[in-house]
């Protein structure tokens, strides 16, 4: 059964792998045979390398800097619901629900997650 601890030190490390861009740290993450899936943006990445690859292609979501809050919301045998809200300088605020299902060593072998953009309230 998974531990609250264990999914916490998975976060931080997803935290971690997005600043470094360390294709070492972003494939420590995960099982070779992995599936990462994102929607709206319909992402379907499948196996270590391809979930690496496809990390590096949005380095540049990071320009001007950005910052990441998370909350784990509950944990059901393997498995993990975390809700997290990421705020990028460059690209706006991000609501995200993540689905994280994680291996007995804490390696994510499934990754599903719902990311909407949060609209700033007009000014009156």
């Amino acid at each position: 059964m998974t531990t609250t601890k264990q999914v916490q030190g998975w976060i931080d490390g997803y935290v971690h792998a997005w600043n470094t861009a360390d294709p070492q740290d972003i494939a420590a993450l995960f099982t070779a045979d992995a599936e990462y899936h994102e929607q709206p943006f319909e992402t379907d990445w499948v196996g270590r390398e391809a979930i690496v690859a496809g990390w590096l292609s949005r380095q540049d979501w990071q320009a001007g800097g950005w910052n990441f809050d998370s909350e784990i919301l509950m944990i059901t045998g393997d498995t993990a619901a975390v809700s997290g809200v990421g705020v990028y300088q460059e690209l706006g605020t991000f609501q995200n629900l993540w689905v994280v299902t994680l291996t007995t060593s804490g390696k994510c072998s499934m990754f599903r997650m719902w990311n909407n953009e949060i609209q700033a309230e007009l000014s009156k």
